[in-house]
């Protein structure tokens, strides 16, 4: 089978501006729940993307760990390559496929950092290992060979054998304060439903985009 021959008709839903919530966060909510609901695998895997200090986009699966009205929550190495990206251009796009339910949910907008409050309830609330390996890989760095993470990480099951394992100063979250929110929806015939969601001070506005 040749790649251009891969097609898919998506026929399942339609999205209507009759039927969604005026507030995006409650229709995202709902969208939530229906893709928890589907038993879709890695449900808060979403797509990160961010621009390089030389303008360069970079684009990389993070796990969304948390959201409310204030935005979108998700935990890294600050001194990573999307850390780098972020003291630079503090601004991302936050991109969820739930290909089981023929959806897509896009998101824009500023980036900041939680508070260090925030940050260290979910970090105490990780599995041991976990937490080591926080402390274990120095994210985006070169390093010449696996044996220099397990050795690192040997080091540290030693030096934290009662368990008490504090957060290091360089992991943390982010959140993602969007301005819009795009919720796409599978159509036969390529003719999506796309609905744009818009934030102009604190109103919402909700436009349809062409597929």
């Amino acid at each position: 089978m040749s790649i251009s021959s891969i097609r898919r008709d998506y026929q399942l839903e339609s999205l209507l501006e009759t039927h969604v919530d005026q507030n995006p966060f409650n229709q995202f909510s709902t969208w939530w729940k229906e893709a928890l609901s589907a038993e879709i695998d890695e449900v808060n895997a979403m797509a990160l993307s961010t621009v390089m200090p030389n303008g360069m986009p970079s684009s990389r699966i993070v796990l969304l760990k948390g959201y409310d009205e204030t935005g979108f929550v998700f935990f890294t190495n600050y001194n990573s390559h999307k850390g780098e990206a972020l003291l630079h251009h503090p601004f991302a796009s936050l991109l969820f496929f739930w290909k089981e339910l023929e959806r897509q949910v896009r998101i824009q907008g500023r980036c900041e950092k939680i508070s260090p409050e925030e940050s260290d309830e979910y970090y105490y609330s990780r599995p041991l290992g976990s937490r080591l390996g926080a402390w274990a890989s120095p994210q985006s760095q070169i390093i010449k060979d696996r044996e220099v993470l397990e050795a690192k990480a040997q080091e540290l099951n030693v030096r934290y054998a009662d368990g008490i394992v504090p957060r290091p100063p360089h992991w943390g979250g982010y959140r993602v304060v969007p301005d819009s929110i795009e919720f796409w929806q599978g159509r036969s015939s390529r003719l999506h439903d796309r609905l744009l969601y818009s934030k102009a001070d604190t109103t919402w506005t909700i436009a349809r985009l062409a597929p």
